[in-house]
């Protein structure tokens, strides 16, 4: 009986393992539905402004999933979240998050994703 149950106890650990291992290798390559979306919005030259500790700028964020490491995304913060850094400043941004797109405009706030598309001239996967 106690064989048994050692058996079994392994046969959990070893499933469990590979379910990590699987999780850890095969999900972070496999492409989110946003990432070309993400990766045009980022050819198109426009240039996402925020701060870490900005809930909109997370929430923007937050509507690319994974695919959030394809966009423009500039820090403005300082790692104490007291002081905008140089690129920012040079740049006037006076709020986050600030989208600017490559005809020099500007939308501060949250933009929705038809809004990004429209704007960089970028289309939305099929849903």
């Amino acid at each position: 009986m106690k064989n048994k149950t050692n058996i079994i106890i392994l046969i959990v650990a070893v499933l469990g393992l590979a379910g990590i291992i699987w999780a850890a290798v095969v999900i972070p390559k496999t492409p989110d539905k946003l990432d070309d979306f993400a990766k045009c919005i980022n050819d198109s030259g426009a240039k996402f402004y925020g701060a870490f500790w900005c809930p909109h700028c997370q929430d923007q964020k937050a509507m690319f999933g994974r695919s959030v490491q394809y966009l423009p995304y500039i820090e403005c913060s300082t790692p104490d979240g007291q002081n905008a850094l140089q690129v920012c400043v040079d740049a006037n941004i006076k709020g986050y998050p600030t989208w600017e797109f490559k005809d020099g405009s500007r939308v501060e706030g949250l933009l929705e994703l038809q809004n990004l598309a429209e704007k960089t001239g970028c289309s939305l996967p099929a849903k």
